[in-house]
């Protein structure tokens, strides 16, 4: 080779990015989720290829889906630990607390768990001292309480909140114990506790909120009601109640979303993936929040609910479907 092609040839490996971030046998994580939307699996992957990794290639994934039989959580928890995976990566507080159990030395990243604090994974956002870290879906505070100012503002008559949680979410055990009783008080509504832990029962749930005179209704966020979406949003419109979301897939006809852009917080978790395959320890990695949060408004629903959408709350949204 003459002496400038050389150089040509060795300028372009030094600013070329690698292909692959490992060289030698892939490496190896596992994955419990109670199920994955497209969106979302695009995010994960894009995550994992800003980082070099690319599934398949330098990296093996081995996914465990249990919204069908969240009965068998800690099953299939066990079953990926089995594997002896480089790390594990938890979607969820079930998923979370049933792998924190199965191992207390595989790393375990989390995503998508609101109040990992609160439900003992971890110690402390900043320090979270053991095996364990990753990315929540929501801010410190009264965020519930948030969600139904919100929708007053779209219903603000609204003096009977129904609340949709099922009572098999640990988060929502503890959100029923402490946000949900200090936001009704705070905001002097009724809030009327209905509960789901099967597609059926979601069904139930609603008639029960209508059958209260309930004047809105706020889906608390669970894998069900998320792997459920058009059934919840079906429902809310069968039985005329203007309701509230957490996630951007259920503002197709649902009227009001607001939360955590949640596509993000995967791509975000290649950027641990990383790390930990790279000799970071999870407890020397801080919890991070979301950075991006969606107001969406479905015009096309409240004009059906009869409902005025005021101007203050289309300034605020971030897409407005007419």
């Amino acid at each position: 080779m003459k002496r400038r092609e050389f150089i040509a040839a060795t300028a372009a490996l030094l600013v070329s990015p690698p292909r692959l971030r490992a060289q030698g046998p892939p490496r190896r994580i596992g994955f419990l989720i109670p199920y994955f939307k497209q969106s979302g699996r695009d995010a994960w992957r894009s995550g994992l290829r800003e980082k070099g990794w690319i599934e398949g290639k330098n990296l093996l994934v081995e996914y465990r889906y249990y919204v069908e039989t969240p009965d068998r959580v800690s099953a299939l928890a066990a079953e990926l630990v089995a594997l002896n995976p480089d790390l594990v990566i938890a979607v969820g507080p079930q998923a979370a607390l049933a792998l924190k159990s199965a191992t207390a030395t595989i790393p375990i990243v989390f995503v998508a768990v609101a109040d990992p604090v609160a439900l003992g994974l971890v110690q402390s956002l900043s320090h979270p001292g053991s095996n364990i870290t990753g990315l929540t879906t929501l801010v410190p505070g009264d965020f519930l309480a948030k969600r139904i100012e919100i929708l007053r503002e779209l219903v603000p008559g609204a003096s009977k909140i129904a609340l949709l949680v099922n009572p098999n979410n640990p988060l929502h055990r503890l959100a029923l114990a402490e946000e949900a009783p200090r936001a009704a008080r705070n905001l002097g509504v009724a809030l009327l506790i209905v509960e789901a832990t099967t597609p059926e029962e979601i069904d139930a749930a609603f008639a029960s909120a209508a059958a209260q005179h309930a004047d809105a209704i706020v889906d608390g966020n669970d894998p069900l009601t998320n792997s459920q979406g058009p059934r919840v949003v079906a429902l809310a419109a069968k039985h005329h109640l203007p309701a509230s979301y957490l996630f951007r897939h259920d503002a197709i006809g649902g009227l009001i979303v607001y939360g955590p852009d949640v596509p993000d917080l995967f791509r975000r978790a290649g950027g641990y993936v990383d790390k930990v395959l790279k000799g970071t320890k999870p407890a020397d990695l801080p919890v991070e929040q979301p950075t991006k949060f969606e107001l969406v408004i479905n015009m096309k629903t409240a004009k059906a609910l009869g409902l005025t959408v005021p101007q203050s709350l289309l300034a605020r949204a971030d897409e407005v479907i007419e």
